[in-house]
């Protein structure tokens, strides 16, 4: 089978097609006929982990020096990136039952990767589902890393309606999706964006947006009970102006810092920093097919590639002009 693959770190033009082996699913594995897959952030990051420093990475420098080890320190482990999909089971292991041949199936396999690729096996009982009947498969395939990881999070601050919340980062995989997923709550919700991305995050359901080149949201005369900090460019020091007495301040990538500021905050004062991983589970997955079926969540494709237009793809996912998600197209 066809493959995108990257032997080596570096920028877009590192991945190239490649004939690799096509893996056989075992008893309790299923074989999936990949049609897309999502050039997200984690893909971006992992294509070019090699060249970035420790004070670079969006997280606490001990994690940087495990995922250098996990992911290969001079050069890739993993040849092949993606970690949302969605496709058709082509092949079922003698004891699973969830699936059968020809299913549509969408799915999220995280750290471990390996979605760019025609085809690939996913354990029965892992993070895949049934694909939405209302999404095409492109919209199916970069729906998942960013509703997941909001709603995890999301969890963390006990969210209820009537309450202001402001993303910073809200054209993102995650922001786009903690806009949603907060208007589902029942909150005021402000997003803070690039000028290019004001419309389609107004698209998405937020009450009010802010061009970030243009105006410093922690120096409005407005207050927020929570602050999503999707990439930890902003600070608590920073952003407490704003919080309201009670308000939470929640990065989702975090330094140290955050991680001391967080036990000092529960320790003492009201307002509170929040640190915490994703913890994604198959259940979550189906919770988001059918929030999605319901029409309580959108999944916006911006643009398609070909596969062996992979580096294109992640030229322009790194570009300031997408507006949306960028999926791959994988060819038969």
């Amino acid at each position: 089978m066809k493959a995108i693959v990257y032997t080596e770190y570096g920028a877009p033009e590192v991945l190239h097609l490649a004939e690799v082996a096509t893996p056989a699913p075992q008893a309790r594995e299923i074989l999936i006929r990949v049609s897309a897959a999502s050039v997200n952030f984690g893909d971006l990051l992992a294509r070019n982990f090699g060249n970035v420093s420790a004070g670079e990475f969006n997280m606490p420098a001990p994690l940087y020096f495990l995922a250098r080890v996990a992911f290969g320190w001079s050069k890739p482990k993993q040849p092949i990136l993606g970690s949302e999909f969605a496709g058709e089971v082509a092949a079922v292991g003698s004891d699973v039952t969830r699936f059968k041949p020809g299913d549509a199936v969408f799915g999220y396999r995280g750290p471990q990767m390996g979605a760019y690729a025609e085809a690939l096996v996913m354990p029965e009982d892992g993070m895949v589902t049934h694909k939405p009947a209302n999404l095409t498969a492109a919209e199916a395939a970069v729906a998942p890393y960013g509703a997941l990881t909001a709603m995890t999070l999301l969890r963390r601050v006990n969210l209820h309606a009537g309450q202001r919340v402001l993303v910073n980062g809200a054209s993102g995989g995650i922001g786009s999706a903690a806009v949603q997923l907060a208007k589902q709550c029942g909150a005021h919700v402000t997003g803070v964006c690039g000028a290019p991305r004001l419309a389609y995050v107004q698209a998405l359901g937020a009450d009010q947006v802010i061009d970030y080149t243009r105006e410093d949201f922690t120096q409005r005369n407005e207050s927020y009970d929570l602050i999503i900090d999707v990439l930890g460019r902003g600070s608590f020091a920073r952003c407490r102006r704003v919080l309201t007495p009670d308000g939470v301040y929640l990065p989702v990538s975090f330094k140290m810092k955050a991680v001391v500021q967080m036990v000092w905050t529960k320790m003492f004062g009201r307002q509170k920093v929040i640190c915490a991983f994703s913890d994604e589970t198959p259940a979550d997955l189906e919770l988001l097919r059918a929030m999605i079926e319901s029409g309580a969540f959108q999944s916006i494709v911006d643009r398609s590639f070909a596969m062996e237009d992979a580096a294109a793809a992640h030229c322009y996912a790194e570009s300031r002009r997408k507006q949306g998600n960028v999926v791959i197209l994988m060819l038969r």
